[in-house]
């Protein structure tokens, strides 16, 4: 029987145990070595889950005594609904268990977050060859049809 998978609030104690996940989801988007994020940054991002005039949040997934995912949400206004939107900005799971439903209880607890807070939508994007993650999204969530645009500026 596999163990249960539990998401909580990060705390600041989970550092040690949410910088690897943070290293690999970096990784993984291809920000690493030469195109690392500063170490300002990581560190900028940290204190701000903690920051209660800052709206960005973070859980962690444990399995056992194991931390196995994270996510990131934060919440900002909206020209058409009257509430705040929340943006899944990041998530990511541990290579051993993709699969066994932790990005599925990651997006669920920001599904319950969100609602708590009296939003009526949860978005994020991921990029066009993550198909994995997919496969997962297009379970829990619909595919508006929009396509991003941006510029560094």
């Amino acid at each position: 029987m596999s163990e249960a998978i539990h998401v909580r609030p990060v705390t600041p104690d989970d550092y040690a145990a949410w910088r690897p996940l943070w290293d690999g989801y970096n990784h993984f988007y291809e920000r690493s070595g030469p195109t690392a994020l500063p170490e300002s940054i990581t560190r900028t991002t940290w204190t701000r889950f903690f920051d209660g005039y800052e709206p960005m949040h973070a859980f962690i997934a444990l399995k056992g005594e194991r931390v196995v995912g994270l996510v990131h949400f934060i919440y900002h206004r909206s020209t058409t609904l009257d509430g705040p939107i929340c943006y899944l900005q990041d998530l990511f799971t541990a290579a051993d268990v993709r699969g066994q439903g932790v990005g599925r209880a990651l997006i669920e607890a920001v599904y319950a977050h969100a609602k708590a807070a009296n939003s009526s939508r949860v978005y994020w994007h991921t990029h066009e060859t993550n198909h994995t993650a997919m496969r997962l999204y297009d379970d829990v969530a619909v595919k508006p049809g929009f396509v991003m645009y941006r510029k560094d500026v």
